[in-house]
């Protein structure tokens, strides 16, 4: 029988543990509105974690408050390694280095190529050197599985090849947790399933943390894992 509860982090000091988000009693704002309340969470290097709740209950505000797009004004939050109630505005990009975000919207440039829009990307965080940008597009380009695809422009490939180069866009700073809001979302079946299976891939062979918020219950069933849930102002974790 599926039940929930309250998250607590009891043993969070525990140095046995390798957090990569540490929450503890935060309240997350939108302006004077106060979305979640009281939220506590740890999600540790490797773990692959579905967050689920209904539309305006407060998924992307949680992943907007992860990586500093909305401020922290109560509880205490360290983010791979970084205080979210004291984090300046000159670290924030540095803490985003850091993470990889993928979003519903691919917000590709549809005037480049696949290797293009990596580039840009790299020469904005501080790649300046050529070999080595050419490499690092060579190796996410593989680990997503669409090598052949750089040379190819994006109104020339697919939805599901499109979320790919996404997705290897948010891998190309080597990230540690990857934050997905509804990356399935415009896919159909089938090309969900292969993007969920990359996701889960990259969880274990690179023991990447990833937090994906969705809305279908199916890719869930398919392919079960740890799941959170926003529900009337509260983060709760879901239980079988």
């Amino acid at each position: 029988m599926e039940s929930s509860h309250p998250i607590n982090p009891s043993d969070s000091t525990s140095p046995a543990k390798d957090y990569i988000v540490l929450l503890r009693e935060i309240d997350i704002w939108q302006k004077s509105k106060l979305v979640l309340s009281n939220v506590s969470l740890t999600i540790e290097s490797g773990e692959f974690v579905y967050l689920i709740g209904n539309t305006g209950s407060g998924k992307t505000s949680l992943l907007k408050t992860l990586y500093a797009d909305l401020a922290l004004k109560d509880g205490h939050a360290l983010i791979l390694g970084y205080d979210l109630k004291k984090i300046t505005e000159q670290q924030i990009p540095f803490l985003r280095r850091k993470l990889g975000i993928v979003f519903q919207d691919f917000q590709l440039l549809e005037d480049r190529n696949v290797k293009a829009n990596l580039e840009f990307v790299l020469k904005a965080t501080g790649w300046n050197n050529n070999r080595n940008i050419e490499t690092r597009i060579r190796e996410v380009l593989g680990m997503v599985g669409i090598e052949e695809l750089s040379h190819k422009s994006i109104h020339e490939i697919s939805g599901g090849e499109q979320q790919r180069v996404v997705i290897a866009r948010a891998l190309l700073n080597k990230p540690r947790l990857l934050l997905a809001d509804e990356p399935t979302g415009n896919l159909d079946p089938g090309t969900s399933n292969e993007i969920i299976r990359l996701f889960k891939k990259l969880s274990v062979d690179y023991q990447m943390a990833v937090l994906l918020a969705t809305h279908d219950h199916r890719i869930m069933e398919a392919f079960p894992s740890r799941t959170l849930q926003c529900e009337s102002d509260k983060l709760i974790e879901r239980t079988n």
